[in-house]
């Protein structure tokens, strides 16, 4: 999602899990929750490292006050730590080895009984984070509130690492697990190619002409899409992955193109004589765009098959980047005057049916904003004083988390 005009190489380097938050609200009137580690078969490291991820977690599900405090318990304790009997909810785990699978057995405690119970098995113990997402979601649909299946999404990003060279790695949403799946060359742009994540577009630019290009996250592929001279990126897919939009400039203009993935044909949706770029889907057959029509960028949409487009944006100027989902959309704009200086680059969202606007973000460069799959969270890079991170937005609890990177720059992260 997540093109200007060019290529603009943006924040990353891993580390995470320990949010911190930007946004709360009325966090005095949620019920407590506290964790305590009941392991013995895995190393204090590991343990330690789980427990922090999951008070990380909770806290981002927005209907908890957290406790921080490490402590550890027996299992099948009858009581809860004496620091803890003043708390509403305890959720108590334990890791076990058997024969190199790790085990988790959960329970979520109240008043000193067990009303919740979860049990996981796990080959991989380096993935053990995306295990710790899956134990938060549920406890978050046991207590009936908003959705939270993105945490268990994996998240594909492009990170700098050297003059003319990137990274793609697949990464979750806190930045605690990496795997690194392209090292050499100039590959930028990932871009999931379906809901299955088995595959992801991007661009290579190592060669002389910009290629789009897919790659198979389990069996290495690594197949030519097509070839475009002067800039080629795939800043959206259908959801049934049967088509892509891109930007693409074979004459020196970039323009939006659609192109169908079983055909092999690329339709040209913008003719404007000047910059049309980074498209995204939204309802009813129409997509929102950046285009510098009014002189500036700003965010317009249009009907695929219709040649009129529509102004969407009607507050800020240099509004360079935007996300849809359904009848909203999130962009970045400039903030301040200096277009060649320290600027500060935040969100809005809209509605495309009324005349709401909500400013998202308050300080830095914000930019890369991405919907969950359910519309009610947002991802986002920000990069403030020197140092990038990851933003969650929970958009119905009007809070954000963020994630510190440590070194590094993401060029570009999809979800």
């Amino acid at each position: 999602m997540r093109i200007i005009f060019g290529v603009l190489f943006s924040a990353l380097i891993l580390w995470g899990a320990d949010a911190t938050i930007e946004v709360r609200k009325s966090v005095d009137s949620l019920p407590s929750i506290a964790v305590e580690d009941a392991s013995s078969d895995y190393n204090d490291g590991l343990s330690k490292r789980f427990f922090r991820v999951l008070v990380s977690d909770l806290n981002v599900l927005s209907i908890f006050n957290v406790d921080r405090d490490y402590i550890n318990a027996g299992f099948d304790d009858e009581n809860v730590a004496d620091a803890h009997k003043e708390i509403d909810y305890v959720l108590r785990y334990q890791l076990v080895n058997d024969n190199g699978v790790m085990v988790v057995n959960v329970n979520l405690i109240n008043n000193d009984k067990v009303m919740h119970q979860l049990n996981y098995r796990i080959k991989n113990s380096k993935q053990y984070v995306f295990m710790v997402h899956t134990i938060a979601a549920s406890i978050n649909d046991f207590m009936g509130a908003d959705p939270v299946d993105w945490m268990k999404e994996k998240v594909i990003i492009s990170r700098t690492t050297g003059p003319g060279t990137s990274e793609i790695l697949i990464t979750d949403y806190t930045l605690s697990y990496q795997f690194s799946l392209k090292r050499s060359g100039l590959n930028v742009f990932p871009k999931w190619a379906d809901r299955t994540k088995k595959y992801f577009y991007y661009t290579n630019l190592s060669s002389g002409s910009p290629e789009l290009r897919k790659h198979g996250v389990y069996d290495n592929s690594d197949v030519l899409v097509l070839t475009s001279d002067g800039m080629l990126v795939c800043s959206d897919v259908s959801d049934d992955g049967k088509k892509l939009l891109l930007t693409m400039a074979p004459t020196g203009q970039p323009d939006i193109y659609e192109y169908d993935v079983a055909s092999k044909k690329a339709k040209k949706i913008t003719k404007y004589s000047g910059i049309d770029v980074n498209a995204q889907y939204m309802a009813d057959g129409k997509v929102a765009f950046i285009s510098n029509r009014l002189g500036y960028p700003n965010v317009f949409s249009k009907k695929i098959n219709s040649q009129a487009t529509e102004q969407m944006v009607y507050v800020g100027k240099s509004n360079s980047a935007c996300t849809a989902h359904n009848d909203y959309i999130i962009y970045k704009a400039r903030e301040s005057r200096n277009a060649f200086s320290h600027n500060t680059f935040n969100l809005h969202l809209i509605s495309t049916k009324t005349d709401f606007i909500r400013r998202l973000t308050v300080t830095g460069i914000n930019e890369h904003p991405m919907f969950s799959s359910d519309g009610g969270t947002v991802v986002f890079v920000k990069k403030y004083k020197n140092q990038s991170s990851i933003g969650v937005i929970r958009l119905n609890q009007n809070k954000n988390y963020l994630f510190p990177l440590k070194g590094g720059s993401i060029q570009s992260i999809d979800w």
